[in-house]
């Protein structure tokens, strides 16, 4: 079955992480066939897995890592990209979280110079920014937190999606680098990357992926018993969470998320 790009510009949804060995992929690949399809960019890359590029925006005090754990609501804000060289168009992707519960916005910018969006927004372009409620919801939240791009991550993706729920999505997600990054640059190639996907970052000898499940409110009766048969413990692992810490070298990062170290400034 042909599964053409689908991703909602608003989604609400539970996001449940799992740390594997890359030696289950294929046989969880296996189990959830049954029920899903290989989305889009899988089924045209040579091995099932595309690459995702993710800037992420962070204030001088890191203010969205040091607030994570805030089970009242909590930000992420990055700019999509696909592929090692990407492309427009660019998406800006605002995910709140509280406790499980996800919501992410997406912005799409169709245009190569899509900086200019936030350095010189008077400069006319050929769309009107205005016209996109969650990208203008993007650029509020950075001017309200001072929020710039911070860091450069990147994974490769192998991705499912139910062909019969409304919404179910089950990904693997390995090979992860980061880089700092304070342009309003989204390309890979442009300076060196490392790895943060090693057993110091995961904390789990052997543990070099991450399995996400992903559903609206009601969790498929699949995806409960995938959980069942493969004996999954939940792990989370945050992207922008390890980047951060493997990037800015944060001691006590515990402490450091929970607020107890000091910082300056409001945010």
């Amino acid at each position: 079955m042909s599964v053409k790009p689908v991703s909602p510009l608003v989604l609400e949804r539970y996001e449940l992480k799992y740390l594997i060995p890359f030696s289950m992929v294929e046989p969880i690949s296996r189990y959830v066939e049954s029920f899903c399809d290989l989305d889009y960019y899988s089924q045209i890359s040579h091995d099932g897995f595309y690459t995702i590029n993710s800037l992420y925006f962070e204030t001088p005090s890191f203010y969205f890592l040091r607030h994570k754990d805030n089970q009242t609501g909590r930000y992420s804000l990055r700019v999509r990209s696909y592929g090692d060289q990407p492309k427009a168009p660019y998406y800006f992707e605002t995910k709140e979280k509280i406790g499980d519960f996800s919501k992410k916005r997406r912005g799409k910018v169709p245009i190569e110079n899509w900086g200019e969006i936030i350095t010189d927004p008077s400069k006319p372009q050929s769309f009107d920014p205005e016209e996109d409620t969650h990208l203008q919801y993007f650029l509020g939240l950075t001017r309200t937190y001072g929020a710039n791009p911070t860091i450069l991550t990147q994974y490769r993706r192998k991705a499912y999606i139910s062909n019969i729920d409304d919404y179910a999505r089950v990904t693997f997600d390995r090979f992860m680098r980061y880089r700092e990054e304070t342009e309003y640059n989204v390309n890979p190639a442009a300076a060196p990357m490392l790895n943060y996907d090693h057993p110091g970052a995961f904390g789990q000898p052997g543990m070099n992926v991450v399995l996400e499940l992903k559903c609206e409110r009601k969790i498929p009766v699949w995806i409960v018993d995938l959980i069942r048969r493969f004996n999954l413990v939940r792990g989370g692992f945050s992207k922008f969470e390890g980047s951060m810490k493997e990037c800015f070298s944060i001691d006590h990062a515990g402490e450091f998320v929970l607020g107890r170290i000091p910082h300056f400034g409001p945010y």
